[in-house]
C-alpha cells in the first residue's frame, strides 16, 4: 500500500500532544482527502480512534504515546510515510450487542474488543448462557463475563485469565468472571459464527450491565452476541511489531 497524506488522532497526554505537533510539522495534517490514519496515545486511543472512524474505510496506525501499546507501534517522527508503505494490514471485525433492558427498552453497539456482563451491586450476577439455540449453562453465577474477539483477547480478556487467541483465529473467548457457581468453570472457546444468548436470572434482585467495549447499558434482562462480519476494520503494523507475534510473545511472559 501507499499513503501520501496522514491525518493525527492524539490522546490528551502531553506525550501525544507533543508528538501530535511535531508530526503535524513534518507531514502536515490531511482531512478530507487523507488516505491513512495515525493515532498517537496508547490502545485507549486506538480502541476510540477505530469507533469514530471505522465507517471510513481508512486503515489506522497506530504509534505508542501511552501507557499500553499492545495495538501500536514505536514512536518515531522519522520515515513515517515509509513505515506505513511497508506496513502489514490486519482486518478486524467487531462484535454486535443486541441488549434487551428490564423495562423493555432494546438497543445495539458494536464492539472490536469485547462484550461484558457485570454485576451492578454487591449480589453476584446470575445468568443462563445459551449458544446457537442449545442451553450450555443453566446457571452461572459470577461477577460477571465476556465475549472478546481475537483483538481483545490481551485486554480485558487476559486480565481476567482468559486465554490469549491469534489475531486470525476462527474463534471468540468466553470468559467468566471470579465465577462462583459452577467454581471450576473457565470458560469456553466458541466458534466465531457463534450466537451467543446471556440471560439474566432474578434480574430485579441482581441488576447486570452489559458494556460494549466503551458503550454501557444498565439493567439488562437478556443480550445476543454475534460476530459482525459486515464491519471491519484495517490495523497497520510494522513488519517486526506484527500483531500476530506479539499475541504469541505474550503467551510466554513470566515476569
Amino acid at each position: 500500500m501507499r499513503f501520501s497524506k496522514p491525518t493525527f488522532a492524539a490522546s490528551s497526554a502531553p506525550e501525544a500532544q507533543a508528538a501530535l505537533r511535531e508530526l503535524t510539522k513534518i507531514y502536515g495534517n490531511a482531512k478530507a482527502d487523507a488516505d491513512v490514519i495515525v493515532a498517537l496515545g496508547g490502545d485507549g486511543l486506538m480502541l476510540q480512534t477505530v469507533h469514530k472512524t471505522f465507517k471510513k474505510g481508512l486503515p489506522i496506525y497506530g504509534m505508542n504515546r501511552g501507557s499500553v501499546g499492545f495495538l501500536m507501534n514505536d514512536y518515531s517522527a522519522n520515515q513515517l510515510l515509509e513505515r506505513l508503505d511497508i506496513a502489514e494490514a490486519q482486518a478486524i471485525h467487531p462484535l454486535r450487542m443486541k441488549v434487551k433492558t428490564r423495562g423493555g427498552k432494546t438497543s445495539s453497539a458494536l464492539a472490536f474488543n469485547e462484550v461484558s456482563m457485570l454485576r451492578e451491586t454487591r449480589q453476584a450476577a446470575k445468568l443462563r448462557i445459551t449458544i446457537d439455540g442449545v442451553v450450555r449453562l443453566e446457571e452461572l453465577i459470577c461477577d460477571g463475563i465476556l465475549l472478546s474477539t481475537p483483538a481483545g483477547s490481551t485486554a480485558y480478556n487476559l486480565s481476567v485469565h482468559g486465554p490469549i487467541l491469534p489475531i486470525d483465529a476462527a474463534l471468540l473467548a468466553l470468559t467468566p468472571i471470579s465465577a462462583f457457581r459452577p467454581r471450576r468453570w473457565r470458560g469456553a472457546l466458541l466458534p466465531r459464527r457463534a450466537k451467543v444468548l446471556f440471560e439474566m436470572l432474578e434480574c430485579d434482585k441482581r441488576p447486570v450491565s452489559a458494556v460494549a467495549d466503551h458503550i454501557e447499558v444498565r439493567d439488562v434482562a437478556e443480550v445476543a452476541v454475534a460476530e459482525e462480519r459486515t464491519a471491519s476494520v484495517t490495523i497497520l503494523f510494522d513488519p517486526d511489531r506484527s500483531l500476530e507475534e506479539r499475541m504469541l510473545a505474550e503467551q510466554f511472559v513470566t515476569g
